[in-house]
């Protein structure tokens, strides 16, 4: 993997910190005002300031906000995304596409959306189910009989051959809720699974994969804890078998085309390569930002040989912001519809037990206060728990390169944040201070 090292200048950081934190405190300043005292590049669009019931000078705290991050060398650069009351009404370009090689962003650079693949596979899955090719409850073993008979094992930190039949086979509605009891390679406990796991990044193609994973065990029976790991992978694989293309097919001819999301999908064809955000991540032992996957050398520039439903797409923000308004527009955008009011009613429902929102998430033992999880998203129901303004019913998941998105149906409102840098403590930093920053511009 190509690395290098970024260090920011303690001294030039502190200084910018500084008058960042005066702009704060006035609201006096817009965007490209703000990213001109720091030397940062904007291409901003020219919006509004009154759209969508936004107060402009709370959305120039905003601005600040976000770029403080920037000027203190702990991201490159970023993208937010405000569309409201049926309309775009406000939009931030600030900062570097590529900041050793001197690229700033651009409206439509193509980012790395991790995780925040996992709703688009979960919409998938949930188009077949609307067409009557299973249901939640339907074991995934007709169409995945490398998933059957399944065995557990009887302590999860123990030896791997000492396990017992699985109570019930892994159901549809297994994956989609992330509790099919596949481990993860994450934070499983067994050393041996962990090492099986690692197998499944040299499968050659699906079925290796699938194969490949079907000989793990089960950490718990299906059903009884949420683990973040290969559920949604296992649900690409399930869309593809039950509608009888590969997984990029189906979601080109049936969800990313209809939309017109024509930048979205799991690699970068060589054409638009110079569009693809660098990738970076924090060196805990360091503390510097290093490169993590370049761009024109990017593993993004050719087709993977098992597409990740996980984590495995690419995006921009403004194709990702189609396939939010279609969901908050009940399952259509404009005369195109994907799912039905009521399937997305099922999907943005909390199906986790009061007892599963007691278990930490990673090391978050917090992260299920005030929200569930429904069908690939989170889901609020309890403003106070969650510690920052927000709405019951809003929806949505994060990514690991510190992307966001959300529906919020009671404001009308989709939020976007694109930037490219995972771990640390910065990515949960950002993404929480821009959907506070998001929530104090209102006005109406």
């Amino acid at each position: 993997m190509h690395s290098e090292t970024f260090e920011v200048d303690p001294a030039t950081g502190l200084v910018r910190r500084r008058l960042l934190q005066g702009l704060l405190a006035g609201g006096a300043f817009a965007a490209a005002g703000l990213a001109r005292a720091a030397n940062i590049p904007v291409a901003s669009p020219s919006l509004d300031a009154k759209a969508g019931g936004f107060s402009a000078d709370r959305l120039k705290e905003l601005t600040a906000g976000m770029t403080a991050y920037v000027t203190r060398g702990e991201i490159p650069g970023f993208i937010t995304l405000l569309h409201r009351d049926g309309e775009l009404a406000h939009m931030d370009v600030v900062g570097w596409q590529d900041q050793e090689g001197a690229i700033p962003l651009k409206r439509d650079t193509i980012f790395r959306i991790a995780s925040m693949s996992k709703p688009v596979a979960s919409v998938a899955t949930l188009m077949l189910m609307e067409e009557g090719r299973f249901r939640l409850e339907d074991p995934v073993d007709h169409w995945l009989p490398e998933l059957a008979n399944r065995r557990v094992m009887k302590n999860p930190a123990g030896a791997i051959d000492d396990t017992y039949p699985s109570p019930r086979p892994i159901t549809v509605g297994d994956l989609l809720t992330q509790r099919p009891g596949i481990a993860s390679h994450f934070d499983t406990p067994s050393p041996a699974i962990a090492a099986m796991l690692e197998k499944l990044g040299s499968a050659d193609g699906v079925d290796a994969w699938l194969k490949t994973l079907g000989e793990v065990p089960l950490l718990y029976p299906p059903g009884e804890r949420f683990i973040y790991g290969y559920s949604m992978d296992v649900l690409g694989a399930l869309v593809a078998r039950a509608s009888g293309m590969s997984f990029p097919d189906f979601l080109q001819s049936r969800l990313f085309g209809p939309l017109g999301m024509g930048d979205s999908g799991f690699w970068v064809p060589a054409a638009k390569l110079p569009r693809l955000a660098v990738a970076y991540t924090w060196d805990a032992k360091t503390g510097k930002r290093t490169i993590a996957d370049p761009a024109v050398q990017s593993r993004f520039a050719t087709a993977p040989k098992v597409p990740s439903g996980a984590g495995g797409l690419v995006s921009t923000a403004e194709d990702y912001l189609k396939f939010g308004r279609m969901l908050l527009q009940n399952g259509a955008l404009d005369d195109t519809r994907i799912l039905s009011r009521k399937t997305v009613e099922l999907m943005t429902s909390d199906f986790l037990t009061p007892e599963q929102r007691k278990m930490p998430f990673f090391y978050d033992t917090d992260f299920w206060a005030g929200q569930g999880y429904g069908l690939g998203v989170s889901v609020v129901d309890k403003i106070a728990k969650r510690g920052e303004p927000t709405s019951v019913g809003q929806y949505g998941w994060n990514g690991a390169y510190g992307t966001l998105w959300l529906n919020d149906p009671k404001e009308e409102l989709t939020a976007i944040l694109m930037i490219q840098t995972a771990y640390g403590e910065t990515s949960p930093r950002i993404q929480r201070d821009f959907r506070t920053l998001v929530y104090q511009a209102f006005t109406d």
